[in-house]
């Protein structure tokens, strides 16, 4: 995999605004993958791809209800897999079908869950936890 930013951050507003600079470069279809331990800043970084987007929304966890949709300069579909057991679920309810849309940008939690249903060329955004505020961002294809 090919390593396309790496950043340092101290602050959860760090990593929305590392995330708010990385959105403008997204034209739609991609499908982000969202790697960390609990705790480790990925909603954050997804409440700055959405302002980024130019959503306005309050962006929360969909641990839940799996899937959040908002609606900016390109759609941003929320997924988080956290409590999802089978990749069957997932295909059932449809989820999958919206993963690569050219007018929206998917953002996957948990995306391990449902490893067999990801489409290719996904790009990882791994948020590794350096300290109590402290994250190491790495994104790549």
């Amino acid at each position: 995999m090919e390593i396309l930013a790496q950043i340092t951050t101290h602050s959860t507003e760090e990593t929305e605004h590392f995330a708010r600079t990385f959105a403008a470069q997204l034209h739609g279809g991609e499908t982000l993958l969202l790697q960390g331990p609990l705790g480790a800043g990925k909603t954050h970084f997804v409440k700055g791809l959405a302002v980024g987007l130019g959503i306005s929304d309050v962006v929360t966890s969909p641990t839940f209800a799996l899937h959040n949709e908002y609606v900016g300069r390109l759609a941003l579909n929320h997924f988080d897999f956290y409590r999802v057991d089978s990749a069957e679920e997932v295909e059932m309810l449809g989820l999958h079908e919206l993963f690569c849309l050219p007018n929206a940008v998917s953002a996957i939690e948990w995306s391990d869950n449902v490893a067999e249903l990801l489409p290719r060329n996904c790009t990882q955004v791994r948020i590794d936890v350096l300290g109590d505020l402290v994250r190491r961002i790495t994104v790549q294809r």
